[in-house]
């Protein structure tokens, strides 16, 4: 008998083979899928989408007229039909007619990079010489002792609890309102900072004056997991899958946080979004705009140089500069 035919194998198309072809999903969809198998932050997504979004828009009132819409402009332009001319003119207009700041020009481009060569795997080219928002050079403000003190006796209840945090540990505000209860460690006095700026940990301290208050809250907060547990709720997001790879680690009393809500970052499949998980997984159940408001008011009913905005920035900066 003949030996059987050797079926060819399929040829792999050029380019890089970071993911399941994306070519049913919508634009978006793609750069959120692209954004997450590299693990970059929710932040991250979120002002990367916004940004695409603004570049769309700018550039449908741009659109050529079509002959049958009898000189109107034609619509949505694809980013696939634009390129580096495009953006140069967004950029400019960032600049020009909105005002923006450098960093957020930065910012706009890092997006469409990642837009056109991460996603649509097109390259840009050089963009040339484009207007470019103005860098001053600012100084860091660091609050004087007194003033975080009259600062932080100001603030109500957990929040005064997170304010002392950021000015005993130098965390930064997300990184203390994402702090898993896991990464305190009472007995070496420490502090664990996962994936913190440039997605790298770090150990920082953890203060003997506010164990005691820690350890009393982190019980309110077991009380109410408990609770949630026994509703049936009580599940936390865990990063990197490692749901599937431990099923019950999801429930454990080291992940939780106070309140429950849906999950912000939704599962992608053929065009198709849904909210399929809580995200639950902090220490502290307080999102970051309430903290910048409740600090903000504080300061001004104290006066004096605490009136000045970035009063959660202020505080982390203060404690290298207090222990000199």
């Amino acid at each position: 008998m003949p030996p059987p035919a050797e079926v060819p194998k399929p040829e792999l198309p050029p380019g890089p083979q970071t993911a399941i072809p994306t070519s049913k999903l919508k634009l978006l969809d793609q750069v959120r899928r692209e954004i997450r198998l590299r693990h970059y932050s929710l932040r991250t997504e979120e002002a990367y989408v916004d940004w695409i979004k603004r570049f769309i828009h700018f550039h449908k009132a741009k659109a050529a007229p079509h002959p049958s819409a009898g000189g109107e402009a034609s619509g949505w332009r694809h980013p696939r039909d634009m390129g580096a001319a495009e953006v140069r003119q967004f950029l400019e207009h960032l600049a020009a007619d909105r005002n923006v700041a450098a960093p957020t020009q930065d910012q706009a481009l890092n997006a469409l990079v990642f837009l056109y060569h991460g996603v649509l795997k097109i390259k840009l080219g050089e963009l040339g010489e484009y207007l470019r928002a103005n860098k001053p050079a600012h100084l860091p403000v660091v609050l004087a002792r007194p003033e975080a003190q009259r600062l932080l006796a100001a603030l109500p209840g957990t929040h005064q609890l997170i304010g002392q945090l950021l000015y005993g540990t130098g965390m930064r505000l997300l990184e203390c309102l994402r702090l898993r209860i896991k990464d305190v460690d009472f007995e070496r006095n420490q502090i664990t900072v996962r994936d913190g700026k440039g997605f790298k940990d770090r150990v920082t301290m953890l203060p003997d004056k506010l164990k005691g208050e820690l350890s009393r809250h982190l019980e309110r907060v077991k009380l109410l997991h408990e609770q949630d547990l026994a509703q049936g709720g009580g599940r936390v997001y865990l990063p990197y899958a490692l749901a599937e790879k431990y099923p019950n680690a999801n429930r454990e009393w080291a992940w939780p946080r106070k309140r429950l809500r849906l999950t912000r970052r939704s599962s992608i499949g053929c065009g198709n979004t849904s909210i399929h998980v809580l995200r639950v997984h902090s220490a502290f159940g307080i999102r970051s705009g309430t903290l910048h408001w409740v600090f903000g008011r504080s300061a001004s009913a104290v006066g004096g140089a605490p009136t000045r905005t970035g009063i959660c920035n202020f505080l982390s900066r203060a404690v290298a500069a207090n222990l000199l």
